[in-house]
Order: C-alpha cells, then sequence, then structure tokens
C-alpha cells in the first residue's frame, strides 16, 4: 500500500495512474471513491486509504454511485504479492469460489486452508471469501446501471448462487435494494451491431489506464488471429467462446477509437473498452470478463512502465508509442498450438493457413451469424485425442506435430498450467524439456499465458541487432535495466525495427 501521503497528492490531482491502485473511504458519508472521483475532495482527517475496494467494503464503506469503483482498472500482475496470494486472487477473481469452498481453492494451489487464508489477509487485507464476495457485488452493480438484464439473471451472472442471498448481501452491503439502484441508473437500450443477426448482445465496458496503443494491438492480435475463431478489422476483435459448457461470441471495440462513439453516461474521466457478448455467456461472465482483461492487458500501468523503459534508454521507442499493450491469451493452449506453428515470424500467411486447416478440422462448428467466425478454439483434450499422425496430414511438420501433442497431454492431464497464476520458472522448464518446443516458444507462451511481463526472448537473433547487442548474453546484460517489464522493452524493439 502506498502511503498516506503519496495516496493524497494523488487524489487531489485526481491522477488517473493511480485509478485501482487505492480506494479512499470518507468517514463522514461511509462511501468509498476511486482517486478520479469528480467529488469535492474531502478533508485530510475524514480519509482512510485502502489497496482495494474488498478492503474498503470490510471496513464498513460502500462504493460511490458517482466514480462507480466496480470500473476502476485491475491492478497488474508485476505489482503485488507472493505467488500464492497472487494465484488465488486471480482465480478469485475469475470466479472460482462461486458455489466451492475456500478448502478447494486451497487445495488446488497446493497449499493448506489456514495458510491461504492467512496469506491472503497479510498481503491483500481481506479473507478469501471477503474477496470474492466483493468481485461479485460490483460486476452485479456493473450488470445493474449498464445493462437491462432482471435482477434474477443479474444475480446469478455475477456469481451468486440464489436471488434471495443475493438480496440479502446487496442490501447489507450497499444499503439498499437492487431495484433501488437501478432506479437511479438509466437502462441503456440493447447494443445493436452491424453483422450480428438481431444485434442482440449484452454490453459492457472495461476500465483501462490510459495511454493505450490500440492500433498496434490489434496488429499484433491479427497477426496471431485464427482464421474462424477470431477476427480483426480495422477497431475491433472478434472471437467465438467455448467456456465451462457456455457457447457464444466475443466482440471488443476501444470506445476511444470509434468515430461517433457513444460516450459512457458518467461524470469521471474514464478509459474503456466495450465488449459485447453473447447472452448465453452471461453464467461465465466472471471468468469471461478475466480472460479479455488478460488478453488486452488491461491492468498494466502505462505510465509507470513507458517511464520506466524511457529511463532505460528506450525513450524515442517508448515516445512512438505510448501506451504499449502486450497481447496476454484468452486461452494459454490456443497460444501454445499458435507459436509452436509459426516457428519463424517471416512465415506469417503460411502459418495462418495452417492454423486455419488445424481450426477447422479440429475445432467444433458454430453458428454465430458473423462472417469469419464459424469454429470453437482447440482444446487440448481433441488435439491429444486426434494425436500427431492427424496433424502431419493437415501440413504440420512432425517434429513441430509430436510437439503439440505433448502439451496437448500435459495440459489435458493436469500436469502443464498455462494460465495466469501459474509458477514461471517450472512452466519454462516443462515447455523446454518437450522436444521441438525451443527457446523462443516457450518463452512466447510464459509472456502471454501466464501474463508475465518480464518474460525476454534473448535468443531472438533479430532482437539482438534491434537492440545493437553481440549475443544473448549482451543482450540479456543490457536488458537488465528494463526489468521487471522486459516484455515491453521487446515489443517497442521490435516494432521498432519493422
Amino acid at each position: 500500500m502506498l502511503g498516506a501521503d503519496v495516496c493524497g497528492r494523488a487524489l487531489a490531482a485526481r491522477d488517473a495512474r493511480f485509478d485501482g491502485v487505492f480506494f479512499v473511504g470518507i468517514t463522514t458519508t461511509g462511501i468509498y471513491c476511486r482517486p478520479v472521483c469528480p467529488a469535492r475532495v474531502s478533508y485530510p482527517d475524514r480519509r482512510r486509504f485502502f489497496p482495494s475496494a474488498a478492503a474498503a467494503e470490510r471496513d464498513g464503506f460502500r462504493p460511490c454511485l458517482r466514480c462507480r469503483p466496480e470500473l476502476a482498472p485491475g491492478r497488474a500482475l508485476v505489482d503485488a504479492v507472493p505467488r500464492v496470494a497472487r494465484a488465488a486472487a486471480l482465480r478469485i477473481a475469475a470466479g472460482a469460489l462461486n458455489g466451492r469452498e475456500v478448502a478447494q481453492l486451497a487445495r488446488e494451489l497446493g497449499v493448506g486452508e489456514r495458510q491461504l487464508r492467512r496469506a491472503m489477509e497479510r498481503e491483500l487485507g481481506v479473507s478469501p471469501v471477503e474477496l470474492a464476495q466483493t468481485h461479485r457485488l460490483l460486476l452485479a452493480k456493473c450488470l445493474l446501471t449498464d445493462t437491462a438484464l432482471p435482477v434474477t439473471r443479474v444475480a446469478f451472472a455475477s456469481g451468486f448462487q440464489s436471488l434471495r442471498r443475493f438480496n440479502t448481501v446487496f442490501h447489507e452491503r450497499y444499503r439498499m435494494s437492487p431495484s433501488g439502484l437501478r432506479r437511479h441508473s438509466r437502462i441503456p437500450a440493447r447494443s445493436e451491431l452491424p453483422g450480428v443477426p438481431g444485434g442482440d448482445l449484452v454490453r459492457l465496458t472495461l476500465a483501462y489506464r490510459a495511454p493505450l496503443a490500440w492500433d498496434e494491438l490489434l496488429g499484433r492480435l491479427a497477426a496471431d488471429a485464427v482464421p474462424g475463431v477470431e477476427l480483426v478489422d480495422r477497431r475491433r476483435y472478434g472471437r467465438t467462446v467455448f467456456l465451462n459448457g457456455c457457447r457464444g461470441v466475443v466482440l471488443v471495440e476501444n470506445a476511444g477509437a470509434v468515430p461517433g462513439a457513444d460516450r459512457p453516461r458518467r461524470r469521471v474521466p474514464s478509459a474503456h473498452v466495450n465488449v459485447n457478448l453473447s447472452a448465453s455467456l452471461l453464467p461465465v461472465l466472471m471468468p469471461l470478463l478475466v480472460r479479455i482483461r488478460h488478453l488486452l492487458d488491461l491492468d498494466a500501468e502505462p505510465a509507470a512502465i513507458d517511464a520506466h523503459l524511457a529511463e532505460g534508454g528506450l525513450a524515442a521507442l517508448v515516445a512512438q508509442r505510448p501506451g504499449l499493450r502486450i497481447p496476454g491469451a484468452f486461452d494459454g493452449f490456443e497460444v501454445a498450438v499458435g507459436e509452436l506453428l509459426a516457428p519463424s515470424r517471416r512465415a506469417k500467411a503460411t502459418t495462418s493457413s495452417l492454423a486455419a486447416r488445424v481450426a477447422h478440422a479440429l475445432g467444433e462448428p458454430i453458428e454465430t451469424g458473423i462472417p469469419g467466425l464459424t469454429r470453437l478454439g482447440l482444446t487440448a483434450g481433441r488435439v491429444a485425442a486426434a494425436g500427431a499422425s492427424l496433424l502431419s496430414r493437415l501440413g504440420v511438420p512432425p517434429r513441430r506435430s509430436e510437439a503439440i501433442v505433448a502439451v496437448a497431454r500435459a495440459v489435458a492431464d493436469g500436469r502443464l498450467r498455462l494460465e495466469p497464476g501459474a509458477d514461471v520458472p517450472s512452466t519454462l522448464h516443462a515447455l523446454r524439456e518437450i522436444t521441438g518446443c525451443g527457446e523462443r516458444a516457450s518463452m512466447a507462451v510464459v509472456m502471454r499465458a501466464l501474463h508475465w511481463p518480464d518474460a525476454f526472448p534473448a535468443t531472438d537473433s533479430s532482437l539482438q541487432r534491434a537492440a545493437g547487442a553481440t549475443g544473448s548474453r549482451a543482450l540479456l546484460r543490457l536488458a537488465e535495466r528494463w526489468r521487471p517489464w522486459r516484455a515491453y522493452a521487446a515489443a517497442h524493439l521490435s516494432l521498432g525495427r519493422g
């Protein structure tokens, strides 16, 4: 947690770089706000600062209806906490405790229940259950404010197991009923998008800290997109989704990059992306939104990252592309397959054609009504069952076919976890042990699937040339000044070279 003097200065300046980094509770009103709240700044002796919304709510504060703390961007992975608490927090944000016990989560993380509770209390200031409840309530508040969904659907979409429990907890925490909150909101019309039959999608917003190099992010996503599963046009990203038995589509666009886009109905200065998703995906909304945030790197803190890299000698590159993001992974196994299909970025057209053949053969068909979105993404189980011989018949070189199937079997068996929160050194070691999965591919998978900002492919000869290094050791020595954001440095160098 930052010191009270730092928080006070950030609050007085309404500095958006601290949005989501801390929250301020006002003792006279019992309300907590984001540091960018446009309300009049309170007297210092009436403020209490908290590292998270959950910590503020634990102490009896309720969220401000004006600045809407549920819209604050999250904390970056690099900021925070020891591995166990961080991994637990990531899973809880994705709904790991919705209908499940803390003991189950602790077993999955390989620790005792008491150890997990102590770690989260020490690092985050709240228990696992309190953190999960805050996530559910803030998501419910967002759905009540921004959509016309019935209250019952809001309750279940936000992770509550019963409507009665939802109403009780909402009233206890926020001192009003869900329907009472909705009376204070202007419900928007349904999202209608060209190219979507009926135009009937649910629209939500996800905040980020500006600036955001949206065109560069879309360009990287387009280069890696799997035809049939993903599409990228000049302003938006879309993909099919199969998550915990639910199917549908997701379309994302940067509100600030769309000419004539509707302005958000709030008075808080906020950069955000619009997320349009099939109503069929509402039962998996919590993990879905977490995956989208990881994919688009929305929790990055560009002011801190850019300033650090500029001081490390990359000022000219950073000035060209402020707010550069590292594309993550919607699904870690998909990223692993894509990296193994693309041994060289120079063979992009061939790789795209190959990825399309594999997706068509092994991805389940889906009817979306959107041209270009016809297949669900690959799953480890289906690829493992198909075997290397089928991949070879599709045109995948034998060595890469064997590597892809080996990764698929490890993921399907649970021996390899390709998701944020997994242990980075052990994942790197496991990938390097697979024949055909080289250093470049292993590092790229860890960077994107595990959302690790310090991943750095020092063996990449083109990166060495861009940095003016004579070899991998020289590049690693040079890159020490860029830690813990070496992945961003590599992205700047690659784009600068191009």
